[in-house]
């Protein structure tokens, strides 16, 4: 019985991915006007990108001072320099806060958005009326997000390393934890630019999960507005599972 149970959910994911890849390639098609796609383009990136900014940018400030204080408090040995603190600020913002945990907090923000707003034009057969038409609603709707947060999001991980940075100085600055001094130094020092590019690119990656895994679940919902809230809903949880496994894989393949 059991068995058979897991056969059956084996093959429900396989069917899922090979419905993910088909809708992806009905996304990917050439746009039909490239004036109107570039008109969705620049208001996706305003609906996605720009209005995250304010979330992004007060996350970023409490958690660079957050990591200030823990960090701080895990070196008081005073043979270690305190320039380190600042070291290991920048380095863990870099290499996983300003990415993923930005990229986890965009899950819920962006994919319930993208889901459920897909989800409401196919319940009320908006997405049905654009197929009457001839129009390929897949890549009507949905490539202007995907190139929008896949694009642009990288400008949100500058965003939150920089706002990240500010807050720790902030904090610095104003508890004195460590000399001020030191902390720029540690900033400063053993500056390595591939991690930036390395965080860039698990960004990109981690919003087209973001934006194509909901824009799916969104576009094949049914059963009523309860049922659109189950799509946002699994949307999020299942995005947020594969972010952590890119995460994992990505970073096995770039950094070691």
């Amino acid at each position: 019985m059991q068995s058979k149970t897991k056969m059956i959910m084996i093959r429900k994911s396989l069917e899922s991915v090979g419905r993910y890849l088909l809708f992806l390639k009905k996304v990917f098609r050439k746009p039909e006007k490239w004036r109107i796609f570039f008109r969705q383009l620049i208001n996706e990136s305003d609906k996605l990108i720009i209005s995250s900014i304010l979330l992004v940018g007060v996350i970023s400030l409490f958690i660079g001072g957050v990591l200030v204080i823990q960090t701080a408090s895990n070196l008081e040995n005073p043979i270690i320099d305190k320039m380190y603190i600042g070291y290991m600020v920048r380095e863990s913002l870099i290499l996983e806060f300003c990415s993923t945990m930005v990229a986890l907090i965009l899950a819920g923000k962006m994919g319930s958005n993208i889901s459920s707003e897909i989800g409401s034009m196919r319940i009320t057969e908006q997405i049905d009326a654009m197929e009457m038409m001839g129009v390929n609603s897949a890549g009507f709707l949905v490539l202007p997000k995907i190139v929008a947060t896949t694009f642009l999001s990288p400008l949100l991980m500058l965003l939150s390393l920089v706002l990240g940075l500010i807050g720790g100085y902030v904090v610095v600055e104003t508890t004195q934890i460590i000399p001020t001094a030191s902390y720029i130094t540690g900033i400063k020092a053993f500056y390595n630019g591939f991690y930036i590019f390395y965080s860039c690119f698990k960004m990109s990656l981690f919003c087209f999960m973001i934006s194509s895994i909901s824009a799916f679940n969104g576009y094949y919902a049914k059963g009523g507005s309860l049922g659109v809230g189950r799509s946002s809903t699994k949307a999020i949880v299942v995005t947020s599972i594969l972010i952590l496994l890119a995460d994992l894989i990505v970073t096995q393949l770039m950094l070691y």
